[in-house]
């Protein structure tokens, strides 16, 4: 009771072939292939871009020295604060 057999197989596909048909099955599996073929394609494609993109740009701060907006805006604070006041201010 716990496996099928065989025939219990060949009717579930018989089953199968009458609802969808032969020609649609084949179909649908070209159309995976195709959208398979694609994926790996452009997944090839993407992987060297993204590095020359980067040596391209010439990136001459290493990773993750880039200030965020807090560190910004502590900057403009500290530049503030060491201008003189202006008289009649």
């Amino acid at each position: 009771m716990g496996s099928f057999s065989i025939w219990h197989w060949l009717v579930v596909l018989l089953v199968i072939l009458l609802l969808f048909g032969s020609g649609k099955i084949s179909g649908l599996m070209g159309d995976l292939a195709k959208g398979i073929k694609s994926f790996k394609q452009n997944i090839k494609e993407e992987q060297p871009d993204a590095s020359m993109e980067a040596q391209a740009q010439g990136q001459s701060q290493p990773a993750g020295s880039i200030q965020g907006p807090a560190a910004a805006s502590t900057a403009q604070t500290a530049s503030a604060q060491t201008t003189p006041p202006r008289p009649g201010a």
